[in-house]
């Protein structure tokens, strides 16, 4: 397990575990009380770490490296996942996976970004940054989803969409503005659910539903904290202080209406029980689309049309008097 720079009390209580785990069993001696206490201890102190997480904490804990990824959670919701490529003009853009899986007898269609499990399937995947094809990929699956009547499961992690010459040779912005403009008008059910990092255009691309969720320990933003620390103070120094000023928390973006739900994650996050958290996703999900299946379409797409129009806060400040002349 890896362990982060704030978890580091844990890291050394699990290495005291551990070396007390393995005398036990080389000596056969019965430590069995020692251990676990040391395991209340563990328990009690990821408790009192996570209670109190800050913004730049939560962008770390979204970027960890064993963190599940979207293959994962559709090979583990699915019974039977069938993976589509292409998107019918260009290429095959790994970053973005999609497919039809069965859940509990439902066909569902899963698109996702894809952020690779080492350093070669990371570069293979282009670190979860979507080219065009990759949004129009997407996009393509969406339309075969209404097309046979199927809901809509997108899952969302990237750092953004790939910044490259040729992406923007190729259209990646309008790539982008025309997947927003066909989600919002989808005759089947779509839930977006953003379970790792949630960066700008990138995840818009797929982030447009009837509900949208973030687990626990995940950011959404128009820009990372790096980004905005360059160009603010260039230097990515105050990364931490942007994190915290961009209120890129899930409780933050639910206060201000932006996501609909927090989806609770295993206590020190995700990756500590991927199975744990697929099971608590699944809920989610079986509850979700249970409830958007009872409305007419035209209802979902009004509903959805009024949701993100009334999206963003502003204030009227009165007009100043000019001063009157004597």
């Amino acid at each position: 397990m890896t362990y982060l720079d704030f978890e580091k009390p844990v890291a050394d209580l699990q290495e005291q575990l551990d070396a007390l785990k393995q005398k036990a069993e080389s000596n056969g001696e019965d430590i069995s009380a020692q251990i676990k206490d040391l395991e209340e201890q563990i328990r009690a102190k990821k408790k009192e770490i996570y209670s109190h997480l800050n913004g730049w904490q939560k962008v770390q804990i979204s970027r960890h490296p064993d963190r599940p990824y979207t293959l994962f959670y559709a090979e583990t919701l699915c019974s039977k996942f069938i993976e589509l490529h292409g998107d019918r003009t260009f290429a095959d853009c790994k970053a973005i996976i999609g497919g039809f899986g069965e859940m509990d007898g439902q066909t569902i269609m899963f698109i996702g970004h894809q952020k690779g499990i080492n350093t070669k399937m990371r570069q293979y995947r282009n670190f979860g940054m979507a080219n065009p094809e990759g949004y129009r990929k997407a996009l393509r699956l969406m339309k075969l989803a209404e097309k046979f009547n199927k809901p809509i499961v997108t899952l969302i992690d990237t750092p953004g969409a790939y910044p490259g010459l040729e992406a923007e040779e190729r259209g990646q912005a309008e790539a982008i503005a025309r997947n927003i403009y066909e989600m919002v008008k989808l005759r089947v059910p779509v839930v977006c659910v953003i379970v790792g990092e949630g960066a700008s255009g990138g995840a818009l691309g797929i982030g447009i539903g009837d509900r949208v969720a973030m687990l626990e320990n995940t950011w959404y933003s128009v820009i990372s904290p790096e980004s905005c620390s360059s160009i603010l103070w260039r230097s990515w120094d105050f990364k931490e202080v942007a994190a915290e000023a961009l209120k890129l928390t899930a409780t933050d973006m639910q206060k201000v209406g932006l996501v609909d739900d927090i989806i609770k994650e295993p206590l020190g996050g995700a990756h500590h029980d991927p199975e744990a958290m697929a099971k608590t996703l699944k809920k989610y999900l079986q509850a979700q689309l249970s409830k958007l299946k009872k409305n007419p379409a035209e209802e979902r797409v009004g509903n959805r049309i009024k949701k993100f129009s009334s999206m963003g806060v502003f204030t009227e400040t009165p007009k100043k008097r000019s001063a009157e002349k004597p």
